[in-house]
Parts: C-alpha cells; structure tokens; sequence
C-alpha cells in the first residue's frame, strides 16, 4: 500500500507538467498550502544554478560506493522529488508544518532511499560525499538534516534555505563548476561543506504538498 501511494504520487507529478509547476507565485499559492509540511513530495532548486536535487540507480565509483546525489539541469524529472520526513527514529504526522530548526530527513520518492552524508569524500571537490542511503527506516543518524531558514518561522514554499547536516555540520550544496562526466554528463556535484556560501542555497519549486494538520493531536 506504501508503495502504492508514492507510485501515484509520481502519476500525478508527471501529469501536472513542469511549465504549470514553475509559474505559481505567492499570490497564486491557497494559503493552507504556503508551507513546507511532512509528507509533502517536494522538488528543490539549487539557487545558483538552477538544478534540482536528483538521484538515480547510478552508485558512487569511489568513496562509499553508495548511490549518488546528483544537481539535475531539467525540471521535469521525476527523480528529482524528494519526501518529506521526520528525523530518524521520529515520525513525523502527515501534514505537520516545519519550521526552522527542524531536523527531517529527505526520502528520495523513485528508490526510497534517504539523503545521506558522512565523512567519504566527494568525487570532484574531495568535500563531504552526500549520498542516497538506505530505505525507508532503515538509515542512521547521517540521515539527519536541520532545517535552517534565513529568520525564525515556518517554512514557506519560494523561501530560500539550506539543510545543514547533523553529525558532520556540512551544509548541503551544489558546485556549479564541478560537473560530471560519462555515465552522468552534465550532472553537477552535490557535496557537504562547512561554510554557508552562495552554493548552498535552496529554494522549493515544484511538488505535491499537504496543507496543514488541524488535529495535531491526533
């Protein structure tokens, strides 16, 4: 049934087409939709670059031989949606607002795998490899990323942020000039770095979002 449910939500973004995705702006956004929520499916854009962040059946030929994080040029990718989760070992209920501060984890929709980082070095830059790792709930703590917004607030959908890693402090980001090659051309590299710069920047596009819970407790 899980699989199932992240199976549709694919249909439905690939019949709700990129060029429809891009040209929602604050004034065109339900206000019980404005906020980044857990359960949501969800695109990000690197702001420098314009890429998404993207992953695939390709692994790692070096370092952890995990499967790789990848910048994507094109929008239309469904490899480049990305769940919405609670921190390792803490759910979090369909439809909870997040706020900066947040520790989630990001599921990679098409394998299921976690957005991962850990002390490997990264292909090109020799910066923190970020990988794509295990399934479901069956990661670790190099699953853990912190929400961190620009001011204190919930999270809303068109504000820039970065994801900061937990247990290495690296910051999520995307080198423009660091592009792969053969199996993956024009691919950009996707690493962890211990400085805020203009590269770790991120901004959430397209996806499928849930509005906010009513009964939090429930």
């Amino acid at each position: 049934m899980r699989k199932g449910l992240l199976f549709g939500l694919v249909i439905v973004l690939i019949l709700f087409s990129s060029e429809q995705a891009l040209c929602w702006d604050d004034d065109d956004i339900d206000e019980e939709l404005r906020f980044v929520t857990c359960g949501s499916a969800i695109k990000l854009r690197h702001v420098k670059s314009g890429f998404r962040l993207h992953s695939h059946k390709v692994t790692y030929g070096s370092g952890s031989g995990q499967q790789s994080v990848t910048g994507f040029p094109n929008a239309d990718d469904p490899n480049s949606l990305w769940v919405v989760k609670g921190a390792y070992q803490k759910p979090c209920l369909q439809g909870t607002v997040l706020k900066n501060g947040d520790v989630i984890r990001l599921q990679h929709l098409a394998t299921r795998k976690n957005l991962h980082s850990h002390l490997h070095k990264s292909p090109l830059t020799q910066n923190n490899e970020v990988s794509a790792f295990a399934e479901g709930e069956e990661g670790d703590t190099g699953d853990n990323w912190r929400i961190v917004l620009q001011k204190d607030g919930k999270w809303v959908r068109g504000e820039s942020v970065r994801f900061q890693h937990l247990d290495t402090n690296g910051f999520l980001q995307g080198n423009p000039n660091a592009q792969y090659q053969s199996p993956i051309p024009g691919q950009i590299e996707i690493a962890g770095v211990n400085n805020v710069n203009d590269n770790n920047e991120w901004v959430n596009d397209e996806g499928i979002y849930f509005p906010e819970r009513s009964d939090k407790g429930e």
